[in-house]
This record gives structure tokens, C-alpha cells and sequence, in this order.
């Protein structure tokens, strides 16, 4: 996993969500998608100096689970006992093993500055995600597959800013939803399906503001705001 692949998994994401490749640089998808997302954040190995990411950005000494399992190997992590008279004696003595370990990565392939990350494929830039495949600049998502920039949802597929929903689908800007599919603007709905700016609806199709279009009306107006979104952050 890299940079260029990551664009490639974004690219791929969009064509499903906007049938165009995203005109946007990682750095311009963090900034206008995922700019209120917790996501790992950049700190040093306090033994090695290298880069590392952690979810854990308060703690004060850091080490990465590769380094921390070498060290491990090497050295051990037992201390000879020692005496100690006080509280600041003894919290001297548990700094020398007192590392938050970074870039936890569990049963997992192609993970990049991201923590921690379960049983999941290629992650880049994710929190606390499992069972995830192709997700970027996400947290706490589940059984998810191509999503960017989503948190607390889970059994999507191929979506942009969906949080705290599920069994979402080709989707944009999606907020506490379920059966979403072809969908961008949608907040407490269930079961829509090619609908747009809509919320606290349920089992509906071409609907833009709570409102029933013809097929091809809603298709003709998806169109131009496809274009607004893509371009209005360009």
C-alpha cells in the first residue's frame, strides 16, 4: 500500500459513487471530506526517532508494535526489582517501559499510518477499523468495502462520508441511515433508493428534498449536482 494505490482505491470509490475518477489530491480529500474524522496522527518512536502513527496522541513515549516485538525478542520487557521509597522513585522507573505502541495492525495485509486495524485489506490513514477492504481516512467502521472518510458504520460499500449507518451503497453523505444506495444528502432515512436531500423518509426512489421526481427529471437534476459537489470543492 502507497500513496498511488491509495489514489487508485479512491478513483475506483468515485466512479461508483459519481461515474468519474476523483479530481481531488489525498491531501485535498482529507481537507474537504474528512476534516472532522479522528484519524491517526503522526508522532516518533521514542527509541528510534522514525515516524509512526497512533490513535493515542496523548501519551507521551511512543514505539511501534514492530519495534516494541523486536525490543521484546532482544531485551525483554521484565525489570529487575528495585527498591523504591516514593511515588516519583517509582514512576521513574515505569517510564523506562512506559511506550504507547503505535500502527497496531491484527490479522491484517496493506496497512499504512493507520491504528489500530483488525482483520482487515488495504487501510490508509484508519482508526479502530475491522473487517474493512479498500477504506481510507475512516474511524470505527465495520464490514466495510471501498468507503472514504466514514465513521461508526458498518456493511457499506463504495461510499463517501457515511457515518453512523449501515448497509449503505454507492452513496455520499449519508448520516444515521440504513439501505441507502445511489444515494448523496441523506439523514435518518431507511431503504432509499437514487434519492437525494432527503431525511426521515423511508422505502422511496427519486425523491429530491422529500419530493417525488419521474425518472428521468431526478436523473437530469443528479447530473448537475454531481457536478456541484465535484466542482465546488475543486
Amino acid at each position: 500500500m502507497d500513496e498511488i494505490k491509495a489514489k487508485n482505491m479512491i478513483d475506483e470509490i468515485f466512479l461508483n459513487i459519481f461515474k468519474q475518477k476523483c479530481p481531488f489530491s489525498l491531501e485535498s480529500i482529507i481537507k474537504e471530506f474528512a476534516f472532522d474524522i479522528r484519524l491517526p496522527q503522526e508522532v516518533k518512536d521514542s527509541l528510534t526517532g522514525e515516524s509512526t502513527w497512533t490513535s493515542s496522541v496523548n501519551a507521551n513515549q511512543f514505539i511501534t508494535q514492530t519495534n516494541m516485538e523486536k525490543y521484546d525478542e532482544k531485551y525483554g520487557w521484565m525489570l529487575q526489582k528495585k527498591e523504591f521509597s516514593n511515588l516519583e522513585q517509582l514512576l521513574k522507573i515505569w517510564k523506562k517501559v512506559n511506550y504507547t505502541t503505535t500502527e497496531r495492525v491484527y490479522d491484517s495485509v496493506n496497512v499504512v499510518k493507520s491504528d489500530p486495524i483488525y482483520r482487515s485489506e488495504n487501510v490508509y490513514m484508519c482508526t479502530d477499523c475491522r473487517g474493512c477492504k479498500d477504506i481510507l481516512f475512516s474511524d470505527g467502521c465495520g464490514n466495510c468495502q471501498g468507503i472514504i472518510a466514514s465513521q461508526r458504520s458498518a456493511d457499506s460499500t463504495y461510499c463517501l462520508r457515511v457515518d453512523d449507518s449501515n448497509s449503505c451503497s454507492n452513496s455520499y453523505n449519508v448520516i444515521c441511515s440504513a439501505k441507502i444506495s445511489n444515494s448523496f444528502f441523506i439523514q435518518d432515512c431507511n431503504n432509499l433508493y437514487e434519492c437525494m436531500f432527503c431525511s426521515h423518509i423511508s422505502s422511496k426512489r427519486y425523491c429530491i428534498a422529500n419530493m417525488e421526481f419521474s425518472k428521468d427529471e431526478y436523473l437530469e437534476i443528479k447530473k448537475q449536482i454531481i457536478s456541484w459537489i465535484l466542482s465546488s470543492r475543486n
